[in-house]
């Protein structure tokens, strides 16, 4: 894989192949296989998460700054939460999907479910 950056008049490529062998050699081993996969999937329901906010946001007609204002946060602050790669609070997800008209919802895996009939502890 190459990373190509044009800054100015020259271009500089950036050589990933190290890592990417590194990568692979590593994912060999089960025990960081399955740790990659569960952060990498950790990572993914959070990035859902924001973009289906993000999507509300866009289908309310809602700027990102009068979002922030919605929910007492920094303008700046809140974009962030839209464009990087972060992990936000479960405080401010709840926020902004009040704000939004949303809720937040926890929904079991079937798979999970179905391999075991033991309710969780609490729920009645």
């Amino acid at each position: 894989m190459y990373l190509i950056w044009a800054g100015g008049a020259s271009m500089t490529t950036l050589d990933t192949s190290y890592h990417d062998r590194r990568h692979a050699a590593r994912m060999q081993d089960a025990e960081y296989r399955r740790e990659y996969e569960r952060a990498r999937a950790e990572i993914e329901q959070v990035d859902t998460v924001m973009r289906q906010l993000d999507e509300l946001r866009e289908h309310l007609g809602l700027s990102k700054a009068q979002l922030a204002r919605l929910v007492g946060k920094n303008p700046a602050a809140l974009r962030r939460l839209f464009t990087a790669e972060v992990n936000p609070e479960l405080k401010t997800v709840a926020a902004l999907a009040s704000a939004l008209d949303a809720e937040v919802r926890i929904v079991p895996r079937k798979r999970r479910r179905e391999r075991s009939k033991k309710e969780p502890t609490g729920v009645a």
